[in-house]
């Protein structure tokens, strides 16, 4: 494009040249010409008029007393009547331009100049013309080149920026030429860069999170496979498939919700459910767990409450506390409903050290443990909750306490208002 764009312009201004330069050249010989013609022909006359002089005062012409009367370079012949002509000056040779004046006293006067001095005016005048036709051409080949830098090293600029975004480097460059058409352009690959900077950041979120969301739920239900390949009994072979069913169906969901939520994640499916069956189902999934662990894993707190939300995001959220509860946490970990306003509430607490006071609230931030852990599960958990219009937050550091806020709905019966503690 360089290439082009310099060829382009200096043929522009060749072409110019060659217009205005031959035109320049023509007018300029003719104007040199008719100036020494004039000026031969000035001459002439004024020699005439200085010979009439003399003769009108009986001086003596002659060549001795005309010598100084004709310049350098030209040669004067004067006629008198009745007398041999007088010559001055040295005859020029080749072409010559002339002039002849006729005196009052009847003498003539013819003034020759050689041409070779036009010649050689014509030719520095002509010499003149090159060198301002050649600085024209140079500056031409300048200005190309400037322009074509200008022109094509922004194109060079976005097509490095496209094959970087081909090539999987998103990060827009947000560098403009000062060219509308240019800058146009540099517009468009950079918002293009940033729709894929964030959908190259929803795929690796959503990888990170289903790897984490999920890998709880594959080792508990590859635990109940392996129960039921060591057992013979068929009614614990029932049991034990029907919890393994159950724990697909979660598993179903949790990733029909990660991609929901990968796609747009104020999308929510929230419909009235029952708290208790929620907690109860965590409680019995995550007992085998805790009494590996010597530890134990109880519920109280109101009962019967209807929350609005997924019900299966509601035991994603519940499940990524009590594991961080048995991977960080101590002692007994509590599961409390209580009601506030109209919002029912799950704390889950333990005896543990709690959340470094450093981290405080930073503890839903992605990347960011108190201890050696992905840091992705409290994000994901927020973000389930917040999917359905929920909350969830720390509500004490230490001992940990975080609740679950969800929108109450109306019991459907009336129940005794304390669940007693389940262990």
């Amino acid at each position: 494009m360089r290439r082009r764009l310099i060829q382009s312009t200096l043929a522009v201004v060749l072409v110019v040249i060659a217009v205005f330069g031959v035109s320049l050249v023509i007018v300029e010989t003719r104007t040199i010409s008719n100036s020494a013609q004039e000026r031969v022909d000035s001459e002439a006359l004024r020699l005439a008029s200085i010979v009439d002089s003399r003769l009108l005062g009986a001086e003596t012409v002659n060549a001795d007393v005309l010598r100084d009367q004709v310049a350098a370079g030209q040669y004067a012949v004067i006629t008198l009547p009745g007398q041999q002509p007088i010559q001055v000056g040295d005859k020029p040779s080749g072409e010559v331009i002339h002039s002849t004046a006729k005196g009052e006293q009847g003498e003539t006067v013819r003034m020759e100049e050689p041409r070779s001095s036009v010649t050689r005016e014509v030719g520095r005048t002509l010499l003149i013309i090159g060198l301002v036709a050649l600085l024209a051409v140079v500056a031409a080949v300048l200005l190309a080149i400037r322009q074509a830098n200008r022109l094509a090293s922004p194109l060079t600029d976005l097509a490095e920026t496209a094959e970087r975004l081909g090539s999987g480097d998103p990060r827009p460059r947000h560098k403009r030429y000062g060219v509308p058409e240019l800058d146009r352009v540099a517009d468009v690959l950079d918002s293009s860069a940033e729709r894929i900077a964030r959908m190259l950041t929803a795929e690796r979120r959503l990888a990170a999170d289903a790897s984490h969301q999920l890998r709880t739920p594959l080792t508990a239900l590859s635990m109940r496979l392996e129960e039921i390949t060591l057992t013979d009994d068929p009614d614990t072979v029932k049991d034990e498939a029907n919890v393994a069913l159950t724990q697909v169906e979660r598993l179903t969901d949790v990733v029909q919700r990660l991609l929901t939520n990968s796609r747009d994640p104020r999308t929510g499916s929230a419909v009235s459910f029952d708290l208790d069956e929620v907690i109860q189902q965590q409680i019995a999934e995550w007992r085998p767990a805790y009494r590996s662990a010597g530890r134990a894993i109880v519920s109280s707190g109101k009962r019967h409450l209807r929350a609005v939300g997924t019900p299966g995001a509601v035991a994603q959220v519940l499940a990524a506390l009590i594991e961080n509860s048995l991977m960080h946490g101590g002692g007994t970990v509590a599961l409390r409903t209580r009601v506030t306003g109209n919002q029912a509430v799950v704390e889950v607490t333990d005896e543990g050290p709690g959340v470094p006071a450093d981290l405080g609230a930073r503890i839903f931030e992605r990347t960011i443990s108190g201890r050696n852990s992905t840091g992705i599960g409290l994000a994901v958990a927020r973000d389930l909750a917040e999917a359905d219009g929920g909350r969830l937050e720390l509500l004490q550091a230490q001992p940990p306490v975080f609740g679950l806020f969800l929108s109450r709905t109306p019991p459907l019966k009336r129940t005794p208002d304390e669940l007693p503690t389940v262990r």
